[in-house]
């Protein structure tokens, strides 16, 4: 695996900085992505707040979104400054908020564009700019049109593409359809892989196993999972044995845990926030619903109830 890539998808609203803490001690070796931050975000916004993470989230990658040369140029070097490890450029979220400031994978249609973003941002900074985009949009979903796209995108200056395998519908679907309606066209990303050697290809879009990542590793350089790591984070636990290193417990995870929630609460952050990222931490166990039950909808979750609920799931399964 040392020249292969596992990823945690950027997600709006759940890779923030306290599920990405708790994502790492599962696994040392995996990417990290922030969710898509808007230029906008960071240039009026609360930068050190929107920028924050822990030392220990390395290797963590800022991704951005944005169109303007100058303001993703001006946030490529924030990042820098902030000791991100990459950035990486949105071109593949659908929503209608974003297409409306010319963001995501509307830009897909721009693909000059996109590498004068790349190339005006890698010339300000020292880190990689790489590219997530869709293998389409609407009715340009032939392979030709992406193969142009990257074409294109890597004569700017860009190694790496993490490619969403499926079209995205700019109109008529939601983002939540965006991830599940068009079909996936994996062969698709397969056939980039071969026309393009000397570029990184790494692959996107429902991929749920460590059986499913082995498979795409055989014909690419990495694997991006999102959802199926958030809802079943253990699962980044199993995959340290794609590295041959161990897997750890649930227990182990635990302990490391709390000490860093007791310091987030003395900083004042609200536990009940932080604990909707743990929710599937015992998935497929004993006792899995009652400890869902113990983190949700409470206001006043103290670091002592987390122990106490789990207590009495490791309980139920001791080999956890």
């Amino acid at each position: 695996m040392t020249d292969k890539r596992l990823s945690v998808a950027p997600m709006i609203d759940w890779t923030t900085t306290e599920y990405r803490y708790f994502a790492r001690l599962f696994n040392p070796n995996v990417y990290l992505y922030t969710e898509m931050i808007s230029t906008g975000a960071l240039l009026h916004g609360n930068r050190a707040r929107h920028l924050r993470f822990d030392k220990g989230e390395h290797p963590i990658v800022l991704q951005l979104g944005g169109a303007d040369v100058n303001e993703m140029t001006q946030c490529a070097e924030f990042a820098q400054q902030h000791d991100y490890d990459e950035v990486n450029i949105n071109v593949g979220c659908p929503s209608d908020r974003v297409q409306h400031n010319k963001i995501g994978a509307c830009l897909m249609a721009e693909p000059h564009t996109v590498a004068d973003l790349v190339r005006h941002m890698q010339a300000a900074v020292d880190i990689p700019v790489t590219v997530k985009h869709r293998i389409g949009i609407d009715d340009f979903d032939s392979y030709e049109f992406m193969h142009q796209f990257v074409e294109t995108v890597a004569a700017g200056g860009c190694t790496r593409f993490i490619v969403h395998a499926r079209t995205a519908w700019l109109q008529g679907l939601s983002p939540k359809q965006n991830r599940e309606v068009p079909p996936l066209r994996y062969d698709d990303v397969y056939r980039l892989k071969q026309d393009f050697p000397e570029l990184a290809i790494e692959i996107n879009g429902g991929i749920e196993t460590i059986a499913d990542i082995q498979n795409h590793l055989q014909h690419l350089d990495g694997v991006m999972i999102g959802r199926a790591f958030y809802h079943n984070p253990y699962l980044l636990a199993e995959a340290n044995t794609l590295w041959d290193q161990p897997v750890p417990k649930r227990s182990d995870i635990l302990a490391q845990l709390y000490p860093h929630l007791r310091q987030q609460v003395e900083k004042g952050e609200p536990l009940s926030t932080m604990a909707r990222h743990y929710l599937g931490l015992f998935q497929g166990l004993s006792g899995a619903r009652k400890w869902r039950q113990a983190l949700s909808g409470k206001p006043h979750l103290t670091v002592e109830d987390i122990e106490q609920a789990a207590f009495e799931v490791l309980q139920l399964n001791p080999d956890a």
